[in-house]
């Protein structure tokens, strides 16, 4: 039945979901769907509106009927933010001529290169007066997504004026995350609380997810070069965050720990799900995105046990919290096709989300009265203990600050110091050897630096686990550190990558390389599946005129990289580009 249009389309019509097809291959071009459509496999949509989570391509036909006697131009446009691309094709049913493509809308096209400028897909058609114009679109949602086959027809000023409201809200929404996030950083600054931080960067990181999740960020911000990936980063970032953000409030580490462990398991398949992301993984993310929205409720019963053991503002954050997966829940309703698609529940968990964190900052504040008048109780305490015994007190503070000290002694060297192999870490070897440069070029000393990678180091974790490679890198510096004199800087930079800067010349410098290379190569490792040998590949280079030292590791790593990509097992100098023999 074609759907009557005018040029007063105010956005009430859809283009409906009665004839619909799932290319679960999604390479299906308007042959293919001709084709189906001939055969009959266009069937109703058996949902309130949304496919489900689904893998290809969804194709829906249906025609619009200008009954005036003035020609139609409509804009139709797509409800939703989750789609990938969306091709249209179109010709007049009175002659039923080929179909000729209309638009071929993308996320990953310029935002510029569409026919309507709006956050969400938009195509221009005209329909004549007295004719029946039929449609077949195809809506492309990727290995893995959900599509909502019913499209919105507007006249291009009603949908204007929609998209004005629409865009009020949005900078509602967005301008409350910022003020938020600005008052609490302000606030972290004056009062010194470290959680006004975190909520400050917990706000930032909503105004990130709904901006990119709501399309505004492609269309104002990424305008080129778009990827379906920035959706799932920008949430990846927001669930992570939150967890972070809850597990501090909360004093989950401190007075939960079980259930601490529950909200870790959540913030590590967060960062697994910006792994997925960055290698390129939909189905995988999408998994994981799935498994970070069940496990996000978890939140709330584990605030209520906090309130129970008496945190009044574990209450507070509890609703708060509630209120943000109440909205998330309405949209997994609405894209498992359960409830109908509409404007409310579309903007439902951004809405959510705003009530959330206001109910966190009114937390926060409870928090911090609790907080204050806990230091005021303490303080008084104190002054009492001072009067009742001044000496004990005294003793306390001297014992107290040698506690300090010794801490701080132990977070100097944590800090400075590779927490596997106990060397100087990637910072505190830059810190050294910049130093250590600065005197030789002051003094006229030579210099050379080694950057040594051990060889197929991941084939070792993969087979063996990765026990037996924390092994090798330890025993790999042990080695190492056995060629390391008082005025030389070693470290670990890297996964399976360290660099040693010596005093020596260009041969002393080679001398040095080739008994570490030799001594690497002497290395065997115990493991099930029997003893575990490697190699290890050096790159060469010394220190000449004025350089810093990323001039000077940037050479060795030049030569390092030569000597892998010639087969490893070997060591190149920088200044000769040729082989120097390793000693075997």
């Amino acid at each position: 039945m074609p759907i009557e249009v005018s040029q007063l389309e105010d956005g009430s019509k859809l283009t409906g979901f009665h004839e619909t097809w799932h290319d679960k291959g999604g390479r299906s071009d308007i042959a293919d769907a001709l084709l189906a459509y001939e055969r009959g496999a266009f069937t109703p949509l058996r949902t309130a509106g949304s496919t489900g989570i689904q893998p290809g391509a969804f194709w829906s036909h249906f025609a619009l009927r200008n009954s005036t006697n003035q020609p139609a131009k409509l804009h139709i446009e797509y409800v939703d933010h989750q789609l990938l691309g969306l091709q249209v094709y179109s010709r007049a049913l009175s002659n039923a001529g080929s179909y000729r493509k209309l638009a071929n809308l993308s996320i990953y096209a310029p935002f510029d290169t569409r026919q309507v400028e709006h956050n969400r897909f938009v195509f221009e058609i005209i329909v004549p007066a007295k004719i029946t114009q039929e449609l077949l679109v195809k809506f492309d949602s990727g290995e893995l997504g959900v599509v909502f086959p019913s499209m919105r027809i507007w006249s291009p000023q009603k949908l204007q004026q929609n998209s004005k409201g629409e865009i009020s809200l949005i900078a509602f929404l967005f301008g409350g995350y910022f003020l938020m996030a600005l008052f609490a950083f302000v606030g972290a600054i004056t009062v010194k609380e470290n959680i006004l931080y975190l909520y400050s960067l917990y706000c930032a990181s909503k105004i990130l997810v709904w901006g990119t999740v709501l399309g505004y960020t492609h269309q104002y911000l990424v305008s080129g070069g778009f990827h379906w990936g920035y959706t799932t980063i920008s949430g990846a970032i927001a669930i992570l965050t939150g967890l972070i953000f809850a597990r501090i409030f909360l004093e989950t580490r401190r007075y939960t720990p079980r259930l601490d462990y529950l909200l870790q398991v959540m913030m590590a398949n967060s960062a697994f799900l910006l792994v997925c992301v960055l290698l390129g993984l939909k189905s995988a993310s999408q998994i994981s995105m799935t498994v970070a929205l069940l496990c996000y409720p978890l939140v709330v019963p584990i605030a209520l046990v906090r309130w129970r053991q008496g945190n009044s503002a574990a209450a507070v954050f509890a609703i708060g919290w509630a209120t943000l997966v109440l909205g998330l829940l309405v949209q997994a309703m609405r894209d498992l096709g359960f409830v109908v698609h509409n404007p409310v529940n579309y903007y439902w968990p951004p809405v959510a989300s705003f009530v959330e964190m206001m109910a966190i900052m009114a937390a926060i504040g409870l928090m911090v009265q609790r907080l204050r008048t806990q230091k005021d109780q303490a303080e008084k305490k104190y002054l009492q203990q001072l009067e009742v015994s001044k000496t004990d007190l005294e003793h306390l503070i001297q014992l107290r600050t040698r506690e300090l000290q010794a801490a701080k002694v132990r977070a100097e060297i944590e800090a400075r110091t590779d927490p596997l192999t106990g060397i100087y870490n990637r910072r505190s070897f830059f810190e050294e050897a910049a130093l250590l440069i600065k005197l030789a070029q002051r003094k006229q000393i030579p210099l050379g630096v080694l950057m040594l990678d051990i060889d197929h180091f991941k084939s070792i974790n993969d087979i063996h686990g990765h026990l037996i490679g924390d092994q090798a890198l330890c025993a790999t510096a042990r080695v190492i550190a056995q060629h390391v004199r008082e005025v030389d800087v070693f470290g670990r930079i890297g996964g399976e990558e360290f660099a040693l800067l010596v005093s020596a010349d260009v041969a002393g410098t080679v001398c040095i390389a080739q008994r570490v290379h030799r001594d690497i190569a002497k290395i065997v490792i115990k493991s099930a599946q029997g003893p575990v040998s490697f190699t290890a590949s050096i790159g060469v280079a010394c220190l000449q005129g004025h350089k810093d030292i990323l001039e000077l590791l940037q050479q060795a790593d030049s030569a390092l990289y030569q000597a892998k990509r010639t087969g490893r097992n070997r060591i190149l100098e920088f200044s000769t580009a040729g082989a120097v023999p390793d000693a075997l």
